[in-house]
């Protein structure tokens, strides 16, 4: 790895430890405080307008990237969360809240694909260990907010959001310091009468189609489901603790989670990578997700806490680099920054969608009667999701070999040509 690759490799890491620190401090907070005073339903709700904005986000990001460069589409989207999250110390009510959710996910839907663009134009060889360190830097983060949430549990929440605030800032001199302009991948070609940014419009709702993949949306929106479970956890858990386990800090399941895979992510996802297809690797992690929920829905204590944050990190230590790779190897180099939409565009809206269903499916549960019951219906998608990975291992194997083959074939014509 280069000396340039390297550095923007640690401004990235960098910028996504900052950013998961400063999300992990004040959403745990807020979303049990929002379930125990209003609902889960409107603590779903403000947290699913941060989805709304990121999505949003999607139809843009192409077109900021072309004009300022993926640096300067980071810089902007970070500086964005930063201010409207310095503004959540300052508001009250719901309403409030899920204008400024609104922004923060605006904000991290134009600077988080810039950072996932960075890593995907890295060389093949390379890509494994950058999107793994990634990861890696991600659970720091989520570990190191997880306790600092913890410590600031108790403080007004203007002294919280500002603390968020300072970190956030950090993460925008971090990021776009370290960061190429454009990332490694060339250059768009100028043609005679405009730039590549002229030819393409500041908003596009074409940002995710048009991917030269073969099974792209299958996998697209396999990743949709895997963010909707994934949120389902970060929503339930807090809500389950404020109402189980009042004990315990909202975040202390995240202290769980965090040092876990930043133990685990390397030393788990190397060894099974190198025996194992992405589609069954994608396969376990979810298998161990359906393990977890399945676990806090059976009990309500601590220990069923525990035995699920311990075992629903598979899913982030496997399901998320397989994916990534995946992209990488398929996407043409030319279409990167689309497919880097794609993935934000799907993932926003698996995680809007889970955001509210488990706030709903949490109050439900409880007005029901049945304890647990918002937790085996996460077990059952889980699973779900595990056998369609499963069934479709061999059609990806076989499509992988073709795309090798034509593009052996390319090679060959490209050669007799020069």
């Amino acid at each position: 790895m280069t000396v340039d690759r390297k550095r923007a490799l640690i401004g990235v890491n960098a910028g996504i430890l900052l950013a998961n620190t400063g999300s992990y401090i004040w959403f745990p907070v807020l979303v049990a405080s929002l379930g125990g005073v209003d609902s889960g339903f409107w603590a779903g709700v403000v947290m699913a307008m941060t989805y709304v904005g990121r999505l949003l986000a999607t139809f843009f990001y192409e077109g900021v990237a072309l004009r300022i460069g993926i640096r300067g589409a980071v810089f902007l989207g970070t500086a964005l969360e930063a201010v409207a999250l310095g503004l959540m110390g300052f508001g009250t009510g719901v309403l409030v809240y899920a204008v400024l959710a609104f922004f923060i996910g605006f904000g991290s839907g134009t600077s988080f694909p810039g950072l996932k663009n960075v890593l995907a134009s890295y060389p093949d060889d390379e890509r494994p260990k950058a999107f793994s360190t990634f990861q890696m830097a991600g659970q720091v983060g989520v570990f190191g907010g997880a306790m600092l949430g913890a410590v600031l549990a108790d403080v007004e929440l203007r002294t919280l959001f500002s603390v968020v605030f300072a970190i956030f800032l950090a993460f925008c001199l971090a990021a776009s310091s370290f960061i190429p302009r454009d990332g490694f991948q060339p250059p768009a070609p100028v043609e005679p009468g405009g730039g590549a940014a002229a030819r393409k419009p500041l908003f596009s709702t074409a940002v995710f189609k048009g991917i030269d993949i073969r099974g792209a949306t299958r996998y697209f929106l396999l990743s949709a489901v895997f963010w909707f479970l994934s949120i389902g956890f970060i929503v339930g858990i807090p809500l389950h603790m404020e109402r189980y386990v009042p004990q315990w800090a909202p975040s202390s399941p995240f202290w769980i989670t965090g040092l876990s895979i930043l133990v685990l992510q390397y030393p788990v996802f190397k060894f099974l990578i190198g025996r194992f297809s992405p589609a069954v690797v994608m396969a376990i992690g979810l298998t161990g997700m359906t393990v977890a929920f399945t676990a806090l829905g059976a009990g309500r204590g601590a220990a069923w806490v525990v035995v699920g944050a311990l075992t629903v990190v598979l899913g982030e230590i496997l399901f998320v680099p397989s994916f990534d790779m995946w992209i990488a190897r398929k996407v043409p180099e030319r279409q990167l920054a689309k497919a880097m939409g794609a993935m934000h565009f799907f993932r926003s809206a698996g995680n809007m969608a889970g955001s509210v269903l488990a706030g709903v499916l949490f109050d439900l549960s409880r007005s029901a009667g049945v304890p647990g019951a918002n937790w085996y219906v996460d077990a059952v998608v889980a699973a779900g999701c595990a056998v369609v990975c499963l069934v479709g291992r061999a059609e990806g194997t076989e499509a992988a070999a073709a795309q090798e083959a034509e593009a052996g074939t390319s090679d060959a014509v490209g050669a007799a040509s020069a």
